[in-house]
């Protein structure tokens, strides 16, 4: 079945993804402890704004306002029955900020994690996390998505939710992890081990990769682990843009746009295809890392002394990859009860 992303992969080599949604919004006023989704109902012209700033610099997709459109996210607002029309809403803002656009504009649904553990470690069910993730998935896709895009997940347990919640609503999926832990995520997934458990998926997503984390060396290297575990996978990479700092009382991110067009111009030579940024990343970003990729000719793949000399150090000394003794691994279980 043709779909709108893979379409437009056919005919380009890469496609640059959007910025931050959360931290660009919060320059725009929304406050800390707010849900973003419902600036959909409340403050659609800043969401607009939001989508429109992405695609005047360059963005080949961006992503819908709807990363804690899950019931389970909602309820904390109580918003949780209102999950299908916040989603339906997020989608149809985006899909009308890309057909204006004058070039193609990919709609990517953002689903992001249910802020509850599952089992068996915690108490969420897997029938119960499908179902909550149909219906964001079926909010998203009626508002005009072209794609679902899964981001900032930590488990295989949810992962796995999300890509047969997808499936059950035939909507295409691409899906990112966060290895913010020493090279693997907060719930132990290792890149090579993401990308094992993405090729057991049916249908196989998309796109697979890493977004967010801790910084882009670290980012860097997980598309590194990713594309050498599968070498045919079609590779995203969405890294922060620099270290956050509090600043003149807020949170700033220190990369700048000239580092983030070195960081897109490696993550290209070290396989990924889909190259954004996620926290801290504005338009300014996006615009210097459009005009790197399309200077770019691609180049030897990256060794780990290079990513530290172009662009910084590594928050860990190792990617997660190696195996864990086995008292981490009970420590592990221990944390998680």
């Amino acid at each position: 079945m043709s779909d709108a992303l893979s379409d437009l992969l056919a005919t380009r080599d890469w496609l640059l993804l959007d910025g931050a949604t959360g931290t660009n919004l919060f320059d725009m006023g929304l406050m800390s402890g707010e849900a973003p989704e419902l600036w959909n109902e409340s403050e659609p012209a800043k969401i607009r704004a939001l989508h429109d700033g992405f695609i005047n610099a360059g963005s080949d997709l961006v992503l819908t306002n709807s990363f804690g459109g899950s019931r389970y996210r909602l309820k904390l607002h109580d918003a949780q029955d209102r999950a299908f029309a916040l989603n339906k809403q997020a989608a149809e803002i985006a899909r009308e900020c890309a057909d204006k656009a004058g070039r193609k504009v990919i709609v990517a649904g953002s689903v992001g994690p249910t802020g509850e553990i599952l089992e068996p470690v915690g108490a969420l069910s897997h029938g119960d996390a499908v179902e909550a993730f149909e219906e964001q998935i079926a909010g998203l896709m009626e508002g005009g998505a072209d794609v679902i895009w899964a981001e900032t997940i930590s488990s295989e347990e949810e992962i796995r939710a999300i890509a047969e919640a997808a499936a059950s609503q035939e909507a295409p999926l691409c899906a990112t992890l966060s290895f913010d832990t020493a090279g693997r995520t907060m719930m132990g997934v290792t890149s090579a081990g993401y990308a094992g458990i993405a090729g057991t998926f049916i249908p196989k997503p998309l796109a697979i990769g890493a977004n967010c984390g801790t910084g882009a060396p670290d980012l860097l290297r997980t598309v590194l682990g990713i594309t050498a575990a599968d070498p045919e996978a079609v590779v995203i990479a969405k890294a922060n843009a620099g270290i956050p700092k509090y600043v003149d009382g807020a949170i700033r991110y220190d990369g700048t746009p000239e580092l983030m067009a070195d960081y897109a111009r490696i993550a290209r030579n070290a396989g990924a295809r889909l190259i954004g940024g996620c926290c801290g990343t504005k338009p300014e970003h996006l615009v210097a890392m459009r005009a790197a990729l399309e200077a770019h000719t691609p180049g030897d793949r990256p060794g780990l002394d290079e990513i530290v000399a172009r662009i910084g150090h590594f928050t860990s000394e190792t990617d997660g990859t190696e195996p864990a003794p086995a008292t981490e691994g009970r420590a592990r279980r221990r944390r998680r009860g």
